[in-house]
């Protein structure tokens, strides 16, 4: 599937070039298994308790082979459905013990996607990762490099990119549909307020303060990872993580890696020059009630620049060309604002249509260009590993895609405008707001 272009191509080229963590030659890793695609991929699961388990469960005409769940309790069910699976709770051990597997899906908590991520492809393993493939900008970096030198096949887990709504966005907007594109409004509605709401919940984002014991079975020190100590409580896990900065993206990360897929492949988007965001309910510990964040990209070869707001817990402005009684999608979507008409599309680019939908019905179609995929997005992931070709959402793919998100969250966290150079990996007019372009790891953890 073609989804690259020279910009993108040379914007990999140059997060190589800054990577500062030394590449391992490929053939002191483990090269990964070819197989004929009449033949089953060995396959592990690491995170299972909640989205991995669907995962799972889409790559079933694999081998199931391995599983691994800090949380065995809460992974149960999964456990239950692969009674041959061998189980872990350490994903290291997994990696160094079983030499059967070759390919890991990885559903954690966001904060140590990078880390296992990056272990599995160190050792040969193909990988599938869940959005958002990371944490921080820097591992999103190292994540597209390291991919790029392991030569294993990569897939982050936006199934959006394997739909049609999408290609037809893509589609559409290349063939004049709507003429240029320099403006998109995308939203996501929704709130993780209450935070921390399993049993728990804080009004302002106050972390808690008591200390109730761990589940019995569950390693908190390996579901921490690499984030910062502190103590186990049910308003992180399970299942609440993500309104956490230091475990979660919040919904930039959860949506926004959904919802702006379809913009960046549409238009073909590099890195933004500046982010601003302005925050509602911003506070040190937990990702704010709401926010309002601008980006500006630039010019793209022919392309114009592009103004790009992203609503958080809150809606765009209504398009004045949709109908009276008719709704925007309710949890989500995209506003393409073009120089001669409008797209609207849900969270996936589900469902685009030109509007108002007199216009739609008038429309034309351009013949589809863009490959289908035949079947899930799991599925996409696994031809692709047999056959040793790209998948459609692969590392050089998803790893811009996600920095994009993940500087919104630095503009959030700061509350203001940034003005990035992606080249140096650094924010230039705010230098407090770099120690957010990379976390630091817990001790005893490295990338």
């Amino acid at each position: 599937m073609a989804t690259g272009h020279l910009t993108r191509r040379g914007f990999l080229e140059l997060a190589a070039s800054v990577a500062t963590v030394s590449a391992v030659p490929q053939q002191a890793l483990g090269a990964p298994r070819r197989l004929a695609a009449t033949e089953r991929l060995n396959i592990a699961g690491v995170g299972i308790g909640g989205m991995g388990g669907g995962n799972l469960r889409a790559m079933e005409t694999e081998n199931i082979v391995a599983l691994c769940d800090v949380d065995p309790n809460y992974a149960a069910e999964t456990i239950k459905r692969y009674p041959n699976a061998t189980f872990y709770t350490d994903y290291r051990e997994m990696l160094d013990t079983q030499k059967d597997i070759d390919a890991v899906l990885i559903a954690t908590p966001d904060h140590t996607h990078a880390v296992i991520t990056m272990a599995a492809m160190r050792a040969g393993k193909h990988v599938y990762t869940q959005k958002p493939l990371c944490h921080d900008v820097y591992e999103a970096r190292q994540l597209a490099a390291a991919a790029r030198d392991c030569g294993v096949t990569t897939q982050m887990g936006i199934q959006g990119h394997s739909g049609e709504g999408a290609r037809l966005i893509c589609e559409w907007i290349w063939a004049g549909a709507i003429g240029e594109v320099a403006e998109v409004d995308a939203w996501c509605s929704l709130s993780y307020y209450p935070w921390g709401h399993a049993g728990w919940s804080s009004k302002w984002g106050v972390r808690p303060t008591d200390t109730p014991a761990v589940p019995a079975g569950m390693n908190w020190d390996l579901w921490l990872g690499p984030a910062p100590q502190r103590p186990y409580h049910p308003a992180y896990h399970p299942a609440v993580w993500r309104c956490w900065w230091d475990f979660g993206c919040g919904m930039m990360g959860d949506r926004g890696a959904h919802t702006l897929d379809s913009v960046y492949w549409a238009l073909k988007l590099t890195p933004p020059t500046s982010v601003e965001a302005t925050s509602c309910g911003l506070n040190p510990d937990t990702h704010p009630l709401s926010a309002i964040v601008t980006y500006r990209f630039p010019k793209r070869g022919n392309l114009p620049p592009v103004k790009l707001t992203w609503y958080e817990g809150t809606r765009p402005p209504r398009p004045e060309e949709l109908e009276d009684g008719r709704r925007l999608p309710d949890e989500g979507g995209v506003v393409f604002k073009g120089s001669r008409g409008k797209i609207v599309c849900g969270v996936y680019g589900d469902s685009p249509r030109l509007i108002p939908e007199s216009r739609m019905k008038e429309y034309a179609r351009p013949e589809k260009t863009i490959p289908r995929v035949q079947g899930t997005h799991e599925q996409d992931w696994i031809r692709a590993c047999k056959a040793g070709e790209k998948a459609g959402a692969d590392f050089s793919y998803a790893a811009p895609l996600t920095e994009i998100c993940l500087l919104g969250n630095i503009a959030k966290r700061v509350d203001a405008r940034i003005e990035w150079d992606a080249e140096a990996l650094k924010v230039t007019n705010l230098p407090e707001a770099n120690q957010y372009v990379r976390s630091d790891y817990r001790n005893g953890w490295t990338l």
